[in-house]
């Protein structure tokens, strides 16, 4: 999340990721003020005229936040409200408007108070590792970007090459320009380049990437797939864990793996579900939490978001996961929430 502080009362966002989108869902409340840029249709003859002969000009708004909610899935925020200011006079104050707040979408948020929680929520991922996965063979290579426990994927690129057994005027120096010109299209200042696949052809791209400029790359082996399957079982890798142990997707899955020993040792350290882990948390035993963008989608929002809060407010680890990961699906099929207790409790 891009921020910069306006004055006390005042901060300006960017989102760059679906999790700041969620930070934003759970920072933004009633009554807060949202300003911003957007568009609106002004009739020509307000009495008479259809609402689609009205032209539509792009302006300016405050908008006093009366509901606010994700817009089904993760990559979208709606915040809906009354209009308090206006860059057009033409555009009526007290009228109803919504804002739908995508990535890259700049916003002003305006309390009369900020939580230390809040502010918490929008520093949470200023300083969070980056990094570009590239799956490479000779006949395909997949991209993604993880940051946080979020997986951007790009389509993957075909070589062209027949194979081994069959040579043909295949140039892997062309190859391993559109990969480059891939991997710097989604590669951002601080990012991590890790590159791996089967056989020599990792190795071969990465000396090509370093003659180029000067890229943080990391070369792994023991990963035998190209493409998008190579991406899926470097995530689910052991490798993965120890090369990333400081990113938060290889700690929520180091989570979800202590819960797995648990649960096989049949330990009351743990919780699985909304019901339970809700309960944990009045008791104050949580120590961390993962849950998944299920969650919310399949049970009152309002109601999650508030608990999400509370949870850590009592400076409890939080961690979102999303169906983009292995670790999303897993938690989502754990009921959507699971969290390690700091003791046994009963059920």
């Amino acid at each position: 999340m891009i921020t910069k502080i306006i004055d006390e009362n005042s901060i300006s966002v960017i989102p760059e990721d679906s999790e700041d989108l969620l930070n934003l869902r759970r920072i933004i409340k009633e009554n807060d003020r949202v300003i911003g840029d957007t568009t609106r249709v002004l009739k020509q003859d307000k009495d008479y005229s259809r609402p689609d002969k009205g032209e539509r000009i792009k302006i300016r708004i405050s908008l006093t936040v009366e509901k606010i909610s994700l817009d089904g899935v993760l990559d979208r925020l709606r915040v809906g409200g009354t209009i308090s200011e206006s860059s057009n006079e033409s555009v009526p104050h007290g009228s109803h408007h919504s804002f739908i707040l995508k990535l890259n979408d700049g916003i002003t948020i305006s309390k009369k108070k900020w939580l230390p929680i809040e502010k918490k929520l929008l520093e949470s991922s200023n300083n969070q590792v980056s990094f570009v996965l590239v799956a490479i063979d000779t006949a395909d290579c997949g991209i993604a970007r993880l940051r946080g426990t979020h997986l951007e994927f790009m389509p993957n690129i075909y070589s062209g090459s027949g194979g081994k057994r069959y040579k043909t005027n295949f140039n892997i120096e062309k190859f391993f320009e559109q990969t480059q010109q891939a991997v710097s299209s989604v590669l951002k200042e601080g990012d991590t380049i890790i590159i791996f696949g089967p056989g020599e052809t990792k190795k071969r791209f990465a000396n090509f990437l370093e003659k180029l400029q000067k890229y943080k790359i990391q070369v792994v082996e023991g990963i035998d797939s190209g493409g998008e399957d190579g991406i899926y079982t470097f995530t689910k890798s052991q490798t993965m864990h120890e090369i990333m142990s400081d990113s938060k997707l290889a700690k929520a899955a180091s989570i979800i793996d202590e819960i797995m020993i648990l649960a096989n040792k049949k330990s009351r350290k743990f919780t699985m579900g909304y019901n339970e882990t809700f309960n944990a948390n009045q008791m104050g035993a949580v120590e961390s939490l993962v849950f998944s963008d299920k969650a919310i989608q399949e049970n009152d929002e309002q109601q999650i978001i508030d608990f999400l809060n509370d949870v850590e407010s009592k400076g409890v680890k939080i961690y979102s996961v999303d169906s983009s990961t292995d670790i999303g699906l897993r938690v989502t099929g754990l009921g959507g929430i699971v969290s390690l207790l700091r003791y046994p409790i009963e059920s």
